[in-house]
């Protein structure tokens, strides 16, 4: 069972990486990443001076991570200054994210190229821009380059097929969402915010639209090189993203949320994850494709008694309820619509017939 992967003459020894953010800021933060479990590794986004950025940024919650962020607050002397002795100590792949105009390209992209083994570029979205932003970063390196898609764009095939027309390697789909808004109940305001009291939003609760992202690019473009990015927070996470069509998969805000350990307990779990589902390898399921067709039965439910704990979850749950609390719960096909929420909500899978 092999979680490695190969990509443009790059080995990974797992999909893991960490997304560009306040976790891959700087030598120290990335030296610790180094000695994580990850395949690979990212820098915070750097551009020509370093961002101000007003404090406080980030906001966490159960699910969701609201951050007011810019890129690195540290200017490009300090990255060319710090690189070398990363790149001596690394043991992964390493990707350089950039941004975000050709002037700042000029100036960063050839004093970068020497530590990159890829690039990966911010983008603020413009339509009209982005072909002459392409082509100006593709121009200065001979690195493999990754443009990273908002999730604001409409039409995510034109968006591919324009970057891939004008020299990029592939994409990184997609970023945080935005403009959202944080609320402090007690003071009337919000949390953080920009002068527009604007934050962007990203966590678990992303994840299924990153997903249907992917997996209509793939279908379009099964051969490029795709690193998907959007709620990753655990093994099933990365490899559902995978078989929509990522080769990579970064994470940041469950990382941001739960710490960063979080990431070698992904990778960690992922041998497991893998032979309960009958994975052979990352590669292998890479050149699974998704079936958009559903597979649930759509049947009534049938509970187990043997598993069953009598939580009573589905007898909360069930908009019709068909259920009854009892000793085991008591179901009724008469009131039951075969939704299948209470399937998906049983914590020790007793309930069976809608979804499976």
């Amino acid at each position: 069972m092999s979680t490695k992967v190969e990509l443009l003459g790059m080995i990974f020894e797992n999909p893991i990486l960490p997304a560009s953010g306040p976790i891959v800021e700087g030598l120290e933060n990335l030296l610790s990443l180094n000695d994580l479990p990850l395949g690979g590794l990212v820098t915070k986004t750097i551009s020509v001076t370093a961002a101000e950025v007003t404090k406080p940024c980030i906001v966490g919650t159960k699910h969701m991570i609201y951050n007011t962020e810019l890129w690195s607050e540290m200017d490009i002397d300090y990255w060319v200054g710090i690189l070398p002795e990363l790149v001596q100590k690394k043991t992964k792949p390493l990707g350089i994210s950039v941004g975000y105009t050709c002037e700042d390209f000029k100036i960063t992209v050839p004093r970068l190229s020497p530590f990159a083994d890829f690039f990966e570029v911010s983008t603020h979205y413009n339509r009209a821009a982005l072909p002459d932003l392409v082509k100006c970063i593709t121009s200065l390196t001979d690195k493999p380059v990754f443009i990273k898609m908002s999730p604001h764009i409409e039409d995510e095939i034109w968006f591919v097929d324009t970057i891939l027309k004008n020299g990029a390697t592939g994409v990184v789909a997609f970023n945080s969402f935005g403009p959202g808004a944080v609320v402090d109940l007690s003071k009337r305001s919000v949390l953080i915010g920009n002068q527009d009291g604007n934050s962007w939003v990203s966590g678990p609760a992303i994840k299924p639209f990153a997903i249907r992202r992917i997996a209509n690019i793939r279908a379009h473009f099964p051969d490029m090189p795709i690193i998907g990015c959007g709620g990753v927070e655990t093994a099933e996470d990365a490899l559902e993203m995978i078989l929509a069509g990522a080769d990579l998969v970064q994470m940041l805000s469950s990382a941001l949320l739960k710490g960063r350990k979080q990431y070698a307990a992904v990778v960690d779990k992922l041998p497991k994850v893998m032979a309960e589902n009958d994975i052979e390898s990352v590669e292998s399921l890479r050149k699974t494709t998704l079936m958009l067709k559903p597979s649930g039965k759509g049947d009534y439910p049938v509970i187990d008694p043997v598993k069953c704990t009598n939580c009573g979850i589905c007898v909360r749950v069930c908009p019709f309820e068909a259920y009854v609390a009892s000793t085991k719960p008591i179901f009724s096909e008469d009131k039951c619509i075969r939704c299948g929420l209470c399937e998906s909500l049983c914590p020790v899978g007793a309930i069976s017939g809608a979804l499976r």
